[in-house]
């Protein structure tokens, strides 16, 4: 601790000693940071940096917004509580304090499970303990950062490649992710069009349409779903074209609904505007849990029913994939 500090106790720090060691836990977050500029601008700093020394340097926790708002607006002191913490405090407090504001995305939790267990050596137990979690929420979270291969996990870490690309990327084995990367940076896929690549890779029956997935991305998904419109899909009957198309309206929606509310949307809504939509906002919530339950029991039947078909076709699930995996 740094002499004459007492621990707990904010005070002014410069903004050129504050380390980031821990920042790789957090997933890089541009509008947040924007919006947090304007905010500090504005109000200034409301509430203190959290971190804790490491060699004499006051290693931040919680605050990397305000840290790098700080540095675009040219400020050169910022306000820093430190705490008394070794390496496996100093990870449960930044899953925790993050936890009091927004929640840490879940792969933001998963890279500090993921360094709690592989880089510190607990069991997932204690992880579990430490974090006051179940052990199976530690477990998942570990497969997540694992089930990724190590290209799209930097460029996660480094905000090159979207969450919601990385959700459609886990769905493929680590050894085919790579080439998947690949072809999303050539074609300049979105987040969208990666999804749907991904479910043609894991339908396709050989190699020769995988490459042709992988060398075409677009006229590949062009003819599976005719230009400006949904699938109509030969293997599929009316009434199965008909839920496609209704899966691909919402899911395109939804994804649009939770980049909304994981950037600056939110912050656009007037006193008013959040007075008049709560009851609509209620009713999503409620429908969604409600779509998402029956949903859930709808692939308990399929995968039952799966597991006792027998001469399934081959597909990418032999060379090492569930496809019931998910995040």
């Amino acid at each position: 601790m740094a002499e004459g500090y007492d621990a707990g106790a904010a005070r002014p720090w410069a903004v050129t000693q504050l380390g980031e060691r821990y920042r790789r836990y957090r997933l890089p977050d541009p509008p947040a940071e924007a919006a947090m500029a304007q905010s500090l601008r504005r109000y200034g700093q409301l509430a203190p940096l959290v971190a804790c020394l490491r060699e004499e340097t006051p290693e931040v926790l919680d605050g990397f917004k305000r840290l790098a708002a700080a540095r675009v607006l040219g400020l050169t002191v910022l306000s820093v509580r430190l705490l008394d913490a070794d390496e496996r405090a100093a990870k449960a407090a930044l899953y925790g304090l993050n936890c009091a504001g927004r929640r840490p995305r879940d792969w933001e939790e998963a890279w500090i499970v993921y360094a709690l267990v592989r880089e510190d050596g607990l069991p997932q137990l204690e992880v579990a303990d430490l974090l006051g979690r179940h052990k199976s929420w530690v477990c998942r979270r570990l497969a997540l950062i694992e089930k990724l291969a190590d290209e799209a996990r930097e460029d996660l870490r480094l905000g090159l490649l979207s969450v919601t690309a990385a959700r459609s990327l886990v769905r493929l084995p680590a050894g085919n992710q790579p080439e998947v990367l690949a072809a999303m940076r050539r074609a300049g896929l979105t987040a969208t069009e990666l999804d749907g690549v991904v479910e043609l890779l894991r339908a396709a029956p050989g190699r020769v349409q995988e490459e042709f997935i992988l060398t075409q991305p677009r006229q590949a998904l062009r003819q599976a779903r005719h230009e400006g419109g949904w699938p109509q899909d030969p293997r599929l009957s009316r009434a199965g074209n008909r839920l496609a198309r209704r899966l691909g309206q919402l899911l395109e929606g939804l994804t649009r609904m939770e980049t909304w509310l994981r950037t600056t949307g939110r912050a656009e809504l007037s006193s008013a505007d959040r007075g008049l939509l709560e009851a609509t906002l209620a009713r999503l919530a409620q429908a969604a849990q409600g779509v998402a339950l029956l949903t859930e029991d709808l692939l308990g039947e399929l995968r039952h029913e799966r597991a006792h078909a027998s001469g399934d076709r081959p597909s990418l699930a032999c060379r090492g994939l569930d496809p019931a995996d998910g995040p």
